[in-house]
């Protein structure tokens, strides 16, 4: 008897994701280490460099490829519930699970947060973000104690749950995470939905455009959020 499913190696993760993910981790480690020890204008170089992968990867998540668009992962409840209850669809497995695309859509909006607020702080010795002059006293208080104390151990805890949850179905669930992040490639299986919500008819899986004009285009991009992220730089004084 023949079997019905077969194996198939599918680009899921394409460059451009790839080094967003790797370059936004080290950055997010160096603003923590730079923080905690007071070495601030290193502290500074990194929230700029944060703030423009997370314009890229905001502006990636509507352009770039299959699996790295958002809306390759925003799950219904009913998915979400039936993934915890051990239900889950073939497609979940392919791109971002629905607690993985959670956890993502978390650190997006966190680091979000916690750079608007770093640009807003203020901490009256040596070190004030390029907004304060244009917001209220009142807003650069409320921004830095955010910045300074509840987003910092927020952000130290999201970031350890996050490697704790990568271990976790690394080792015991037995999933491969770290290897597709690297190569772009997942081993799908073939015939699975392609539309990464549940909902798919089952012809097949799309893989994420990986091509050079993609790669070119997402060069462009990032080019334009760092300029951007530059400019907001230049007004510090």
């Amino acid at each position: 008897m023949t079997d019905t499913l077969s194996v198939a190696r599918t680009r899921v993760w394409d460059l451009p994701t790839r080094l967003f993910h790797w370059a936004l981790a080290f950055a997010v480690i160096g603003l923590i280490v730079t923080g905690l020890n007071g070495i601030m204008e290193w502290h500074f170089r990194l929230g700029y460099t944060v703030l423009a992968l997370l314009l890229f990867r905001l502006i990636w998540g509507v352009v770039g490829g299959r699996w790295s668009r958002f809306a390759a992962f925003i799950y219904a409840p009913g998915s979400v519930i039936a993934y915890l209850r051990g239900k889950s669809h073939p497609d979940h497995l392919i791109g971002h699970t629905p607690l993985g695309a959670l956890s993502v859509f978390a650190v997006l909006a966190l680091l979000i947060l916690q750079v608007a607020t770093g640009l807003m702080a203020d901490d009256e010795i040596s070190a004030s973000g390029p907004l304060t002059r244009f917001v209220s006293g009142a807003m650069v208080s409320l921004a830095t104690g955010w910045h300074k104390a509840q987003g910092k151990w927020i952000v130290i805890a999201l970031v350890s749950l996050h490697v704790l949850a990568v271990l976790f179905y690394v080792l015991v669930k037995r999933h491969r995470l770290v290897g597709p992040m690297l190569s772009g490639d997942k081993l799908v299986v073939a015939g699975a939905a392609a539309n990464g919500n549940g909902n798919g008819n089952g012809n097949g899986v799309a893989p994420s455009r990986d091509d050079a004009v993609s790669r070119t285009l997402a060069l462009v991009l990032f080019a334009l959020c760092a300029g951007v992220a530059f400019w907001v730089a230049s007004l510090r004084v």
